[in-house]
């Protein structure tokens, strides 16, 4: 495979770049443009699923997708060392009732040396909301306020 940069170990400026590009690509809801940032064995937990390999990704995110109407994300860089970032993200969607949820989230973030993405781990949260409410807007920037 080709390298994946930014390559760990990284510093605040690629860390940065790693989150947004990861930001930027689930907001465009393809599956296997997200997948392919992923190890061939990657590892996740997600909430309380465990997925195991870049297949099964492909699989969890068209279902999440397919839940999740008019999915958008926002990630903010928490912490990193070496090949491990950590983020915060919130993300808003509607489910096929019409019903708005704002989801806030943490993931850890394990990288191979050629930047791809071997372990994710996220503990998510939903709160559900009026449309009214929305606020997450895709781009660079902090998170709005809880």
């Amino acid at each position: 495979m080709d390298p994946r940069p930014p390559l760990p170990p990284f510093t605040e400026e690629t860390a940065r770049q790693k989150v947004q590009a990861a930001e930027d690509a689930w907001n465009t809801r393809d599956a296997e443009r997200v997948a392919g940032a992923y190890t061939e064995d990657t590892s996740w937990r997600n909430r309380g699923e465990h997925v195991l390999g870049r297949a099964a990704v492909v699989e969890f995110l068209t279902r999440k997708w397919e839940r999740e109407l008019d999915y958008r994300l926002r990630k903010n860089l928490w912490a990193f060392s070496g090949n491990r970032i950590a983020v915060c993200f919130q993300y808003e969607s509607r489910d096929a009732d019409g019903q708005w949820w704002r989801s806030y989230g943490n993931e850890q973030w394990e990288f191979d040396d050629l930047g791809y993405m071997r372990r994710r781990e996220a503990s998510i949260n939903d709160v559900p909301i009026d449309e009214s409410e929305l606020r997450i807007t895709p781009g660079e920037g902090e998170l709005p306020v809880f």
